[in-house]
């Protein structure tokens, strides 16, 4: 019996061409530079502990859906982070006190963020301040505090917990340590993106001559997609279909690109998908997202615990991979798309294909891993 189907129809909300389509390596690296992604790795790459995530195969996935490959880059072994960001926040947090132990740094966030600036600063014995919003589990909050930050709780979204992260760093000089862009403050979540892009550099080390086809990003500001279309810049001798990905209550970087430029949405409804979850692009990322991105999907909640289920249990590959929220929609974009012989056509998906997915967590929050595995 079919693992997928077995009665299931696999959803996508919505799916949009890039009219404005034009993969430029030059233009993307004047926004993060070769010799920026180059220092990164090799910064992070002398870190204690360091080593390379998995690189994993879906090959059970891979044969229902009659593909070549399926990578699953498996960020839930990153450090004991159990995620990406553990390559951001800490890389940016090295960089920009550049050794000062006076320095407190500060950050707003809904988890993975806040953890990995609250681990860069403990690293360098540095004090750590971290906002977050009411809507951030307390669980989260309390790893950020068990690495030795004070944690802030703000009343009402993530946009106001940054709100009240930049009216008390201005008060109290701190140094603020967000992935986020805006304008007058580029330096920092350009560091962040560097530091992610060394996702980049591990596949290529692992995937030898096997050219990547497509490849699936979530996108909430757009840093990762960024940075891992930065990484595609400087490391890949082809260009493989790019694919964002987003809630369908929050698919700013989606509906930026219908317009050509940055739009802000009105967030109604949280979505399952929380570290994706955001209003309106980063301006760095953006830059180098709006001509580089082929396609968009939005995707509603319902099949994330589904596949995180399906993924932990080894129904995907010889592996049980334990996946977080914001790990599963790349798996349910690829098979929505699959199952689409629209979309399938549209954008070559065959049996020729190389499709590289992020698994951007693990159970950084265990609590709602395992409510939503009892679903």
């Amino acid at each position: 019996m079919s693992i997928i189907s077995n009665g299931h129809v696999w959803k996508y909300s919505s799916f949009i061409e890039n009219k404005n389509f034009s993969f430029n390596k030059e233009e993307i690296l004047k926004n993060i530079s070769i010799q920026e992604i180059d220092d990164a790795f090799l910064t992070i790459s002398k870190w204690e502990n360091y080593k390379p995530t998995p690189l994993l195969l879906l090959n059970k996935l891979c044969k229902e859906l009659n593909l070549n490959k399926i990578f699953y880059k498996d960020e839930s072994k990153r450090f004991n982070l159990k995620s990406f960001k553990a390559l951001g926040g800490a890389y940016a947090v090295e960089k920009i006190t550049k050794g000062n132990k006076e320095i407190t740094v500060s950050t707003a966030t809904a988890g993975n963020h806040g953890r990995s600036v609250a681990w860069g600063a403990k690293r360098l014995g540095l004090k750590c301040k971290i906002f977050i919003s009411e809507y951030v589990t307390d669980a989260r909050g309390k790893a950020m505090e068990e690495l030795g930050a004070e944690v802030i709780k703000v009343k009402g979204n993530y946009e106001k917990s940054l709100l009240e992260c930049i009216k008390q760093s201005t008060n109290n000089n701190w140094q603020i340590v967000q992935d986020v862009a805006w304008k007058d403050y580029m330096v920092v979540p350009k560091l962040t993106m560097a530091g992610y892009s060394v996702m980049m550099k591990e596949i290529v080390d692992k995937v030898d001559n096997e050219k990547i086809t497509h490849i699936f990003l979530q996108a909430g500001v757009g840093g990762m997609a960024g940075a891992m279309v930065a990484g595609i810049a400087r490391y890949l001798s082809n260009v493989p279909k790019i694919i964002t990905i987003e809630p369908d209550s929050a698919a700013c970087v989606m509906e930026s690109i219908k317009s050509g430029k940055i739009e802000k949405i009105n967030i109604t409804r949280e979505s399952l998908m929380g570290g994706m979850s955001c209003g309106e692009p980063s301006l760095v990322p953006w830059e180098i997202l709006k001509k580089s991105v082929n396609y968009c999907i939005s995707l509603p909640d319902e099949d994330i615990a589904r596949t995180m289920k399906l993924l932990g249990n080894g129904n995907f590959s010889d592996e049980k991979i334990i996946a977080g929220e914001n790990s599963a929609p790349g798996v349910i974009s690829l098979i929505a798309s699959c199952n689409d012989e629209k979309i399938k056509n549209k954008i070559n998906l065959d049996s020729n294909s190389n499709v590289l997915l992020i698994g951007c967590e693990g159970d950084t929050d265990k609590e709602m891993y395992q409510k939503l595995l009892k679903q």
